[in-house]
């Protein structure tokens, strides 16, 4: 029995070793890779926060949302018609979805209390979640309306793997995160967080599928200073949680359609490592700026998901709980975007983006006059 003791005595006291001195090599690491007090960070894959049980059998008992456009024209039209009458119809409603006058079709939300998020206000409310570590007062209506749709759910959601599998592509989205101001990593009670957009080619691993640290990254500032935002921020274990203030985050889902999603109170709350940077992007998201977000993707597209685009501004705007407009009508829903981030160092130069030549016009008569001499 003694010597079992011992046993569990050094095991406990080489555990706690272990766990200094990998605290102490991140430091050390992180001490090497800020440099004049920066370190800055890219955007890898960005996906709705969702809390999921296997098969959904916590937050969706009765299933998944189950019509989606395919499903609904069917019902709709089962003998077909007129495509002015049908199809043109549809497509009518997904860009003036108010003419709908509400859901008409089946729209199946979470049940239970559980999600993932930030608490917002400050408050606890009876329609607020709590989080799975038995956090309260978790503000993420948004929840509500995409939880029980497999369009956004992983592994499976078309939104998250077309998203993420365009990041690397859409230059539109190569969003950065610069923390300045900062001596420590771990605890650091006064940074400043500045989003950018990031110029260059993504550095890949080996498999030429995920984004490796250690890349380097000019900054746009031609087309990409209306994306340049600053914040005031805190570092905290390891937790940089920053300041809320209204803002915006370019996300690019469909090619050809570049879109920025509007954010009331947008804050962050990002756990950072030498390498890499974890967490939300959180606040209340303007309703009609998350509908122009939704459609740019196609119809086809959205079919993917079961997603209908009018039941869904609907479900937006029945759950939507913030910013009142002058009728009272809430604007804004709160929610939180999962942002994953590589560490990357950020160049800053002078330059705005590639030289352009600049020729002086050709004189016709000039040109002529020389060309005859020659004769």
């Amino acid at each position: 029995m003694a010597s079992l003791s011992k046993i569990i005595s050094c095991a406990v006291t080489a555990s706690a070793f272990l766990t200094g001195f990998v605290l102490e090599a991140q430091a050390a690491e992180g001490d090497s890779i800020i440099k004049d007090r920066r370190i800055g960070y890219v955007t890898t894959q960005l996906h709705w926060t969702m809390y999921q049980t296997p098969g959904g059998k916590d937050e969706c008992p009765q299933g998944l949302s189950p019509n989606g456009p395919r499903e609904i024209f069917k019902k709709l039209f089962p003998n077909l018609g007129p495509v002015a009458e049908t199809q043109l119809s549809r497509e009518a409603l997904k860009m003036y979805p108010q003419d709908l006058g509400g859901n008409k079709f089946d729209y199946i939300t979470v049940s239970g209390n559980i999600a993932n998020g930030l608490n917002l206000d400050g408050r606890v409310d009876k329609d607020d979640f709590v989080s799975p570590e038995g956090v309260v007062g978790i503000d993420n209506a948004f929840y509500n309306v995409t939880g029980c749709n497999s369009q956004f759910r992983s592994p499976e959601g078309q939104l998250q793997l077309f998203a993420n599998k365009q990041i690397k592509g859409f230059g539109y989205n190569r969003i950065l995160l610069e923390i300045t101001e900062v001596d420590d990593l771990i605890n650091d009670s006064d940074v400043t967080v500045t989003v950018y957009r990031g110029r260059d080619p993504l550095l890949l691993d080996a498999s030429g599928e995920k984004i490796a640290p250690g890349g380097t990254q000019r900054i746009d500032r031609r087309y990409g200073q209306k994306v340049i935002q600053k914040f005031k921020g805190r570092i905290d274990d390891g937790l940089l949680v920053s300041e809320a203030k209204d803002g915006m985050w370019p996300w690019q889902i469909f090619p050809g359609v570049p879109y920025s999603l509007q954010i009331h109170d947008m804050r962050f709350s990002m756990k950072l490592s030498p390498t890499s940077a974890k967490g939300l992007i959180a606040g209340y998201y303007n309703v009609d700026s998350l509908y122009k977000w939704l459609t740019s993707w196609s119809s086809h597209h959205l079919s993917y998901g079961q997603l209908e685009a009018p039941e869904f501004y609907w479900q937006t705007r029945k759950y939507a709980d913030a910013y009142p407009d002058a009728k009272g009508v809430m604007t804004a829903i709160s929610s939180a975007i999962t942002l994953d981030m590589a560490q990357v160092y950020i160049e800053h130069t002078t330059s705005k983006g590639p030289k352009i030549a600049n020729v002086e016009p050709i004189d016709p008569e000039t040109t002529q006059t020389a060309s005859n001499s020659k004769r």
